[in-house]
């Protein structure tokens, strides 16, 4: 069974299919729309032949349903039916920073951390794998953990200080969570100079490979 995975970013869209090296990607931002996603999407796939399709969507998803907007994307998300956009192949969704997770995760208790346009994260714990929306937390000076290590904090601080505040946030969530393992991953993760010990990079394919394990019978068991 040939599997397409769409992974939905806040600046590109990026399409792969089982047996394909290479990705194929268009850009997204505020004005993608879930409909204007999927005519893309068919347009660029029309010589891959597939039978399944994996969804990583950069917000919140409960039981493969999509239960808030996107912070970066156009509106319309939630009620948007993907089964029928996409029919007759079967549609599985799930949050972008979990799919990220599942193709990183070895094994024992990960924490997964995407530095992408926000903050993704998952925590995978002996097969079990949770998404979480650790982003939006408040961190210090009113502003979220994602306004200090998202792209805007990038922007905001420099680089300098962003890699300080990315060490410090990476610092507080292992005290809480207590991971064997943690995975920076996301666009921004090759921006580190010098990973913190017990802490290895992630790779943005890795989101590819828990879309294909997504539909695989041994993958992590998703809520």
């Amino acid at each position: 069974m040939n599997t397409l995975v769409i992974d939905v970013g806040g600046t590109h869209v990026k399409l792969l299919v089982s047996g394909k090296r290479t990705p194929r990607k268009f850009d997204s931002g505020p004005t993608l729309t879930p409909a204007k996603m999927v005519k893309a999407v068919k347009a660029l796939t029309r010589d891959w032949p597939y039978d399944q399709v994996s969804i990583g969507y950069p917000a919140v998803v409960v039981h493969g349903r999509i239960m808030s907007e996107p912070r970066n994307l156009g509106h319309g998300w939630i009620r948007f039916d993907f089964h029928k956009a996409f029919r007759p192949y079967p549609v599985k969704i799930m949050n972008d920073a979990a799919m990220q997770a599942l193709g990183s995760y070895r094994g024992g208790r990960m924490l997964f951390l995407g530095l992408g346009t926000g903050l993704g994260s998952a925590l995978i714990v002996d097969g079990d794998l949770q998404p979480m929306e650790l982003a939006h937390l408040p961190y210090k000076k009113g502003r979220t953990y994602e306004e200090y290590v998202g792209v805007s904090g990038l922007q905001r601080l420099g680089k300098k200080k962003w890699r300080k505040n990315v060490v410090q946030v990476v610092g507080l969530l292992r005290s809480a969570l207590e991971p064997t393992d943690v995975v920076i991953g996301g666009g921004n993760a090759k921006k580190l100079s010098n990973l913190p010990t017990g802490v290895r990079l992630g790779n943005n394919a890795n989101a590819f490979t828990g879309g294909f394990r997504l539909w695989s019978p041994k993958a992590p068991r998703t809520p």
